[in-house]
């Protein structure tokens, strides 16, 4: 039985029975005396704030666990946020006393999920092929620059990942060699390919990967929208005022009477 499994069982002893001695919580938890005299001082010195004792309990432990790892997944991960930032934030909502705060320890924590990330998407890739569940892509391939350069590919109708390479160049052989290998572990072929007009990506659809190349054209389209979403904003707000004014008048005339 881990720390925090016997932390919790002392602390429901302590919520059915009340407060009692430590030979007691020993007997009813089956603990040794001195374990459980150092969880209480623990527990203790935790004890700091009004919200510290929903943290005690099971649900609260498992909500906090989920608290830390969405946290760190969706701004450690996904945009790039600073382990001394995060360490900042958990500090601000007093969270120091309840799960490893410092620095730190949020990079360990973070190069544990990425490896149990990596391990499940692997495991879920290999279900999913032996079960025959892969279908074409519609793939949308470029590059992101971060400490380095890297190629991704993507299917647009699921959003997953298929691949993200680390690459010194991004040249046809390169973009050929990474995707093909990807798309032979799957055993599937690409319908159309989107990208921008980079001569090694046209090549890579149509010579490569035998499929039409299709403009990426996101970028066009934020700009379409932004010439022309002040007007709509403004006739959107003016049918919005036009509507109100028609209920008002409409709450104000009188209502014939029943026959």
């Amino acid at each position: 039985m881990g720390l925090w499994a016997q932390s919790v069982l002392i602390c429901n002893a302590i919520r059915t029975y009340g407060q009692q001695s430590v030979r007691c919580l020993a007997e009813r938890t089956g603990l040794s005396k001195s374990r459980v005299h150092r969880h209480l001082q623990a527990i203790k010195r935790r004890d700091g704030y009004p919200e510290a004792s929903l943290w005690e309990t099971e649900a609260g432990r498992n909500w906090l666990l989920r608290l830390v790892v969405a946290t760190l997944f969706v701004f450690g991960f996904k945009r790039g946020v600073g382990a001394e930032t995060l360490s900042e934030f958990f500090g601000r909502l007093r969270l120091e006393a309840h799960v490893g705060c410092s620095p730190s320890a949020l990079r360990h924590v973070m190069h544990t999920l990425e490896r149990l990330i990596l391990e499940t998407a692997t495991a879920w890739e290999k279900e999913g092929i032996a079960h025959g569940e892969i279908r074409p892509v519609i793939g949308a391939v470029d590059e992101t620059f971060l400490q380095r350069m890297m190629l991704v590919l993507m299917d647009l109708a699921t959003g997953y990942v298929l691949m993200e390479e680390v690459a010194v160049d991004r040249s046809f052989d390169t973009w050929y060699d990474r995707t093909n290998e990807r798309l032979t572990t799957f055993g599937t072929e690409v319908l159309y390919m989107v990208s921008d007009r980079a001569k090694a990506l046209i090549k890579l659809a149509q010579k490569g990967l035998r499929c039409p190349s299709i403009p990426d054209l996101f970028h066009l389209g934020h700009d379409l929208a932004k010439g022309y979403a002040l007007c709509i904003v403004g006739r959107l707000r003016q049918a919005k005022r036009g509507l109100e004014q028609a209920k008002q008048c409409l709450d104000k005339s009188p209502r014939p009477r029943p026959g």
